[in-house]
This record gives structure tokens, C-alpha cells and sequence, in this order.
């Protein structure tokens, strides 16, 4: 079975992206990336998410493995009852009810502390 990691590596490929591109592009060190590769440890939940969504990939597909990189039915944001004027998507298909919430709250949350910097410039 494939690891995340190696799920990771096989969408920058895909991308012809250089893995130092990839972690610049997601403010991702190169020594975290490299922990990653040897197991030493694994990108966080918040960090899963910003993946799979830099890619339009399923979570499920991201962290298990499950189904295929592209499979998963696309939603608006406003399903999850927040605001999306641009009608951005989010992919949903398999999560729990909790997984949702925890969704709509790194969103509102990302909303939040993007206004919040907004102002302070």
C-alpha cells in the first residue's frame, strides 16, 4: 500500500512540478517534506486539506488511499452554510458529519484570520 507520502509524490509528478515548487507553493519546508518521505512524520490535517484542495483531490484518496485521486462529488461552500460569492468548491463525498464540521471550520476560521491580516496592513 502506498503511503501518503508517496500519494503526495505521485500528484507532483502528475503536475510536473518540482518537489521544492510544491513545498513553496504550499509554505512547506523541504525538511518537514523530507520527514514526511522517511515516516518520520506526516502533514497535518490542516495541511491535508490545503493538499488535497491544491490538487482537487478526495481526502479519502489523499490519507487512505481509497477510490481514485479525482473521484468525489463537488459541493458549494455555501452546503456547508458559509458564504461563497465565487461559488468555490469543496469536495465532500465520503466524509462524516464531523469531518464536514471540522471543514466548515477551518474554512470560516482561514476566512477569519485572512480578514483579520487584511486590516492590519
Amino acid at each position: 500500500m502506498q503511503s501518503i507520502y508517496q500519494r503526495i509524490e505521485h500528484l507532483i509528478e502528475s503536475r510536473g512540478m518540482t518537489k521544492k515548487a510544491f513545498c513553496e507553493s504550499l509554505g512547506i519546508s523541504t525538511g518537514n517534506f523530507g520527514d514526511w518521505k522517511r515516516g518520520k512524520t506526516t502533514p497535518s490535517t490542516n495541511k491535508l486539506i490545503e493538499i488535497a484542495a491544491f490538487f482537487s483531490v478526495s481526502l479519502d484518496w489523499l490519507i487512505i488511499g481509497k477510490g481514485s485521486p479525482s473521484s468525489g462529488v463537488m459541493e458549494i461552500r455555501e452546503g456547508y452554510g458559509t458564504e461563497a460569492a465565487d461559488g468555490e468548491a469543496v469536495q465532500v463525498e465520503g466524509l462524516s458529519d464531523q469531518e464536514k464540521q471540522f471543514i466548515k471550520e477551518y474554512v470560516e476560521f482561514t476566512e477569519y484570520r485572512k480578514h483579520k491580516n487584511n486590516r492590519a496592513e
